[in-house]
């Protein structure tokens, strides 16, 4: 029985779409994530994300680590290609409509044995938007099992709306008094297929305990009708992947 994609997505504040990148494109993808990491080894900077919340302190390894970086847009051309692959913008748009617009991505490697836990959270209070259709989507470089570290997430939790404080730095009584890492659901993915989910969709993940690197490219993408809110804390890149941004000033964009 053929899933309707938009409907699941609204009941269930997520959706994974498998093998939307077949294995050559992953492979030369793999190939481009791989040199932004060697690229990013060689710049002396602090590229240690690891979250150390209080909420995965019990988990998390005692030298826990990932390696992170904004906007891989930036370093490759061909990454800029993935982010305008038209399967994967044809996906988004049954979700928010055909203006499509990039705020962000990010590169994630969490490292064999070592690489961190992420607390339960809800994204929308890093980038918060007036209409709320701000999403996510998960390209899987590698593959991502359970035992890896594979995202989590609370079906339905989505249906929540916006809870203060619930950027995983607190315990919130409402969401981590009823759900936890160990409750969540596992999302197993091979390497090419796509989740995506919605900004209050509560996830997380757990340590990578595995002796594999889990690789993933993060996407996160909102209406071109819709506008963020000043108090937004990452970067707002405002490329249109599709359609039209309604929102667009001079001053708005003199910035980018």
């Amino acid at each position: 029985m053929k899933i309707d994609k938009k409907v699941f997505f609204k009941n269930n504040g997520y959706y994974i779409e498998k093998g939307l990148f077949n294995k050559s494109e992953i492979a030369v993808l793999d190939k481009e994530f791989n040199k932004i990491i060697s690229q990013l080894e060689k710049s002396g900077e602090n590229i240690n994300a690891n979250w150390r919340s209080d909420l995965t302190k019990d988990i998390d390894p005692k030298n826990s680590k990932i390696i992170h970086t904004h906007n891989v847009q930036s370093y490759s051309s061909i990454m800029l290609s993935m982010v305008q692959n038209k399967k994967l913008l044809k996906i988004v748009e049954s979700f928010i409509g055909q203006d499509i617009v990039l705020h962000h991505t990010k590169l994630f490697l969490k490292p064999p044995y070592i690489g961190s836990a992420f607390p339960l959270h809800q994204d929308w209070s890093y980038f918060p938007t007036e209409k709320n259709t701000m999403i996510a989507a998960v390209i899987h470089i590698s593959d991502s099992t359970d035992n890896m570290g594979c995202i989590r997430l609370i079906p339905e939790s989505n249906n929540l709306g916006k809870v203060k404080n619930s950027d995983g730095h607190s315990f919130i009584k409402k969401l981590h008094g009823k759900h936890s890492l160990y409750s969540a659901t596992s999302v197993e993915a091979r390497s090419g297929d796509v989740l995506f989910f919605h900004s209050c969709t509560l996830h997380g993940s757990m340590p990578n305990k595995s002796d594999k690197p889990r690789k993933t490219i993060l996407i996160q993408l909102y209406s071109g009708k819709d506008k963020i809110i000043k108090d937004n804390q990452h970067t707002n890149v405002q490329l249109v992947l599709k359609g039209w941004n309604y929102n667009s000033t001079r001053k708005t964009v003199e910035n980018l």
